[in-house]
Formats: structure tokens, C-alpha cells, sequence
């Protein structure tokens, strides 16, 4: 009897011990389960809008000088585009040519683009504060790749046109087209075919004959000249893919853009400057000559500002190449049109 209740007292503990066993086991099933899941959402990877700029609530709005282009249709963006980028650089170009027509001011290529980065700064910030968003999107890094290709391009383009006249400069940056194409390739991996390479090359010769056409028109090939508008060919070909490839990944807007870049431009310009000791002579001159180079360079450069809005706006929406044909044709047409004033 005894031996009977030990035996049946022992399975029951033995039953209890199972049960529990399996109660542990189970919830050790469901623990690894929910433990799992959690590390599953824990490493779960969001979208590239989320993971590089989670606070944009749209990423097709592109916003120029106020104007919502978002709100028309493509063609209606392209018109608006193009045309603000004719406008405005065909004032840009003149404004260029005389400056740098006042006597002396040529060796000074390189305080002009400072002073002109200093105004597309501020333009910059005052714009930027007029938007909602005011955070930086587009990283720091990319922004003195920028800067320093920026700085390159103007400063080297300015530059040059002491040594080259306008409709000189007109024909090299003509042949923007291939550049930028070679750097399409090999910084954002686009394929162009045989059409797109052949129609380059037939605008960029198309353009040029259409510069030389006039017979006013007198070319001047100074070595160092060739040389500077060389390099900042190479400097144009990287930077409006850089652009175009931030500004679509991050979807940074074209005031950010501008004043992040050229006022990190203008620390770089005032560091050479500075060391180079060019910084003096030039602020004396134009201390002696303030309205033909100050104020010159001040519509100059507002000109300029509103230009790039533009040109940004087309990278944006229609990528690098076709802002740079609006752009050549913008300055072959300005070149046209500033012969009559400046023949030589």
C-alpha cells in the first residue's frame, strides 16, 4: 500500500516535472520567437529616402526663387528652366565682359570670384530662411567636394578672360558636352549611346561654327588663357554630376546648395588669396574704382545667383547634360548678342 502511494506520488512529481519541463520549453519556444522578431525589426533596413533624409515629406518638389516647378508638367518645367537660364546669363555674360573692361582689373580674375561667392553666400542664406525646411540634407563631406570644384570652374573661368575675350571662352565651353558625358560615366555609371554621343558632338561643332560664323568675331588664343578655361572644363565636367547625383539622393534644395557650397568656396578662395598675398593689391584697386567693380560685381553676381537656380533646377529634374546644353546655348546666344558692344 505504501509502495503503491510512493509509486503513484513519484509519477505525479515525474508528470509535474514534464509538464513543466514542456511549459519551459514552450516558453522558451515563444521567448526565442518574440526574441527573433524582435531582432528582425531591430535590423531591418528602411528605404533610401528614410535612411538618408528622413524628415523630406516630398521628394519631387523643386522649389526656384519661391516657384514650385513641381505643380507643371515636364515640358512646362523645361520652358521655365531654359528660359531664366537664357535670361539671366545673357545679362551674367555682359556683366562679365565689363568688368573685366575696366582698365587694370584683369590680373584681379581671382577677388572676383571671392567677392562673387560672398554674394551668392548671403543671397543663399537669405533665401534659405525664407523656406520651411532650413536643415542641411545633402553631408558636409559632399559639400567640400563641391566647394573646391566650384571654386575651380569660376575661378579659373573668371580668370581666364584676362588672356581670352568672351566669344574665345564661348567656343571651349562649347565643348562642355563631351566632359560632362566622360563624367556621367564614370561618377554616376550612365550609358550613352551612339545617338546621344553623335548629337553632342554635332551641337558642341554646331556652336562653335555658329561663334566663328560672325565675322566680328576675333578669337584670341593665349596659351595661359587656353590652359585656365582647359582646366575648368575638367573642373565643369565633375561637379554638375556630383550635383546632380546629391541633390537626387539627398534631395537637397537649390538654396542649400548654393550657400553651403560657395561660402565653404569662399573660406577656400580667401585662404589662397591670403597666402598667395593677391589679396591686398586687389582690395586696393577696387577701393580706388568701387562702383565699376563692386557694384558691377554685386548685379553681376545676382544675376548669376538666379542663373544657377536654374541650371540647379534642370540637374534636378532632367540631369547634368541637358542643364549644360541649355547653358551652352545661353552663352553662345549672350556671345551673339555682346559682339555688338564687345568686338574685340
Amino acid at each position: 500500500m505504501d509502495t503503491a502511494l510512493s509509486d503513484r506520488g513519484q509519477n505525479k512529481r515525474e508528470e509535474q516535472k514534464e509538464d513543466n519541463s514542456t511549459k519551459c520549453s514552450d516558453l522558451g519556444i515563444m521567448d526565442l520567437k518574440f526574441n527573433s522578431s524582435r531582432k528582425y525589426i531591430s535590423i531591418s533596413v528602411p528605404s533610401k529616402s528614410q535612411a538618408m533624409s528622413p524628415h523630406i515629406k516630398s521628394v519631387d518638389d523643386v522649389v526656384v526663387l519661391g516657384m514650385n516647378l513641381s505643380k507643371f508638367n515636364k515640358p512646362t518645367q523645361f520652358f521655365v528652366c531654359v528660359s531664366g537660364v537664357f535670361m539671366f546669363y545673357l545679362i551674367y555674360g555682359y556683366l562679365q565682359e565689363l568688368i573685366f573692361s575696366v582698365e587694370g582689373f584683369k590680373p584681379f580674375g581671382w577677388y572676383l570670384t571671392l567677392v562673387q561667392f560672398g554674394f551668392y553666400s548671403v543671397f543663399g542664406l537669405i533665401e534659405l530662411q525664407l523656406i520651411q525646411d532650413k536643415r542641411r540634407r545633402i553631408p558636409g563631406k559632399t559639400y567640400m567636394i563641391i566647394a573646391f570644384l566650384t571654386v575651380g570652374t569660376m575661378g579659373l573661368s573668371n580668370t581666364s578672360l584676362g588672356y581670352l575675350n568672351y566669344p574665345t571662352q564661348v567656343i571651349f565651353k562649347c565643348c562642355k558636352l563631351i566632359p560632362v558625358m566622360i563624367g556621367g560615366v564614370f561618377i554616376q555609371g550612365k550609358r550613352y549611346n551612339i545617338a546621344d554621343v553623335s548629337a553632342a558632338l554635332c551641337m558642341s561643332l554646331g556652336l562653335i561654327w555658329f561663334t566663328l560664323a560672325d565675322s566680328t568675331v576675333a578669337p584670341n588664343f593665349n596659351l595661359t588663357g587656353v590652359v585656365l578655361i582647359s582646366l575648368a572644363l575638367c573642373a565643369d565636367a565633375v561637379i554638375g554630376n556630383v550635383q546632380e547625383k546629391a541633390m537626387k539622393l539627398h534631395n537637397g534644395s537649390n538654396s542649400e546648395m548654393v550657400l553651403y557650397s560657395y561660402s565653404i568656396g569662399f573660406v577656400y578662395i580667401l585662404l589662397g588669396l591670403t597666402c598667395t598675398s593677391g589679396l591686398s593689391p586687389a582690395v586696393t584697386f577696387c577701393s580706388k574704382h568701387p562702383v565699376q567693380t563692386y557694384g558691377y560685381a554685386f548685379f553681376f553676381s545676382l544675376t548669376g545667383y538666379f542663373g544657377i537656380s536654374f541650371v540647379l533646377a534642370l540637374i534636378k529634374i532632367f540631369g547634368a547634360l541637358l542643364a549644360v546644353t541649355a547653358i551652352n546655348a545661353s552663352r553662345t546666344y549672350a556671345q551673339w548678342h555682346a559682339t555688338g558692344i564687345y568686338p574685340d
